[in-house]
């Protein structure tokens, strides 16, 4: 099956990619928004991840006429009353800047104390043919936010992000690490579950 990952994002296709591939979904050819040069953008406009998320994987499936499996996630921070939240990638402002939007995120959290400093990351995975959505699935991590980025093996706020039982932020794990603990990994381990339950095609 051929498989479009509505992104750009390197380092959540090959996050996702790799699950679903050590799930044992089918025989994938996967694919990315690289390899659709001058795909109109799609404006995310809704008002959850889920949302979001089957808006990106709608569009693109019909722009590509391809099944189509988009992502929204984001952090969550318990102190900002949930911010970034659905705003997280842009936080800063455009174009994304994952430093700047960590800089952000340290400066609004400066007077907060440790104990204060709770947060969660949230995945939503769309799945959509292109004439219907298909499925939502979505995960999530518990976790806090650090008080200078630490690690070099993430990206966007893994830097920043602690897992409490481990004292390590998301980007101090390897990647097979990091997968199976993070949200990103836990929900497309439940999209795999679904696919091996209810196969489908391109054809």
């Amino acid at each position: 099956m051929r498989l479009l990952l509505a992104t750009t994002n390197a380092g959540k296709a090959k996050e996702i990619q790799a699950e679903l591939r050590a799930a044992g979904v089918g025989d994938l050819e996967i694919l990315t928004l690289r390899d659709f040069p001058g795909i109109p953008d799609v404006v995310e406009d809704q008002p959850t991840f889920g949302g979001n998320a089957m808006k990106k994987a709608r569009h693109y499936a019909a722009q590509c006429q391809l099944i189509s499996l988009a992502d929204d996630s984001g952090l969550c921070v318990d102190a900002l009353d949930g911010a970034p939240g659905i705003y997280s990638a842009r936080y800063a402002g455009e174009p994304c800047d994952d430093a700047a939007n960590n800089r952000k995120l340290l400066d609004a959290l400066k007077e907060v104390p440790a104990e204060k400093r709770t947060a969660h990351f949230v995945c939503a995975l769309a799945l959509a043919s292109p004439d219907k959505p298909l499925v939502v699935v979505s995960d999530y991590v518990s976790g806090g936010i650090a008080y200078k980025p630490r690690g070099d093996n993430g990206f966007g706020y893994d830097p920043l992000f602690v897992l409490p039982d481990r004292g390590l932020t998301t980007a101090e794990l390897s990647m097979e690490e990091k997968s199976r603990v993070s949200h990103r990994g836990k929900a497309v381990r439940r999209l795999a579950r679904w696919l091996l339950e209810n196969p489908i095609s391109n054809s």
